[in-house]
């Protein structure tokens, strides 16, 4: 009995290792074959991928024509250019939306209404009116006596005498400090509208902000 018990165990052994082998070498007869299209467009099923066909896509099947992955063509560097702009140009997008929003968030916490937005504005523009009307009299103030000086000058002049360098120097200074104080006050008039544009863009945010809750409140409330 233990004879005929190992004699059993023999063939159940040799036949394991047959289909280990027949397995192994199943799957080594198991090819990989590619489907692509040639210079004319044809379809064309080969053991091998030529090269010159590799970049422009293939699929690849098995040996029964099962379809098993399919390799798209390689992008052109026209391509990639073009899908590295569309990416800057989704993150830009997404970078300014995240600013508009926590701008509103500063706007909804600086203000509670229009009329707050509104009083801010006049507070604003009063003071550079102030700084505006010092510098528009002390404009008037240097223009004046700076006519006093070319007056003077003048008389000297029709006296036949010449000009003491002092005074010479007190004109130009004074013709100095009055090209500067012209350019400062056109610099304050421009941040005047500047300023009052600001506070209207702050206006029109507000209010389109209010619309949207109105609309979402409304939409949200049952009928």
């Amino acid at each position: 009995m233990t004879a005929n018990a190992n004699s059993v165990s023999t063939i159940l052994f040799s036949f394991l290792i047959a289909s280990a082998l027949l397995c192994a070498s199943s799957s080594l007869d198991a090819r990989e074959i590619y489907r692509y299209k040639d210079a004319s467009g044809v379809s064309v099923i080969n053991d091998r991928l030529p090269p010159e066909v590799a970049a422009l896509g293939y699929e690849v099947l098995s040996d029964t024509g099962v379809l098993l992955r399919v390799v798209p063509p390689k992008k052109t560097p026209e391509q990639l250019e073009a899908l590295d702009a569309q990416e800057s140009e989704a993150e830009r997008a997404q970078r300014q939306a995240e600013q508009q929003r926590k701008a509103d968030e500063l706007l909804l916490i600086r203000y509670s209404s229009i009329d707050d937005i509104k009083a801010a504005r006049e507070r604003s523009l009063q003071a550079l009116q102030i700084r505006a009307n010092i510098l528009r009299s002390n404009l008037r103030s240097m223009a004046q006596q700076l006519g006093n000086y070319q007056a003077e000058a003048a008389a000297i002049e029709r006296l036949g005498q010449a000009l003491d360098q002092e005074r010479i120097e007190a004109i130009q200074n004074l013709r100095a400090r009055i090209e500067t104080s012209q350019l400062a006050l056109s610099d304050r008039e421009q941040e005047v509208e500047d300023v009052t544009q600001a506070y209207q863009a702050d206006i029109d945010r507000f209010q389109h902000l209010m619309d949207q809750v109105l609309m979402r409140r409304s939409l949200s409330s049952p009928q």
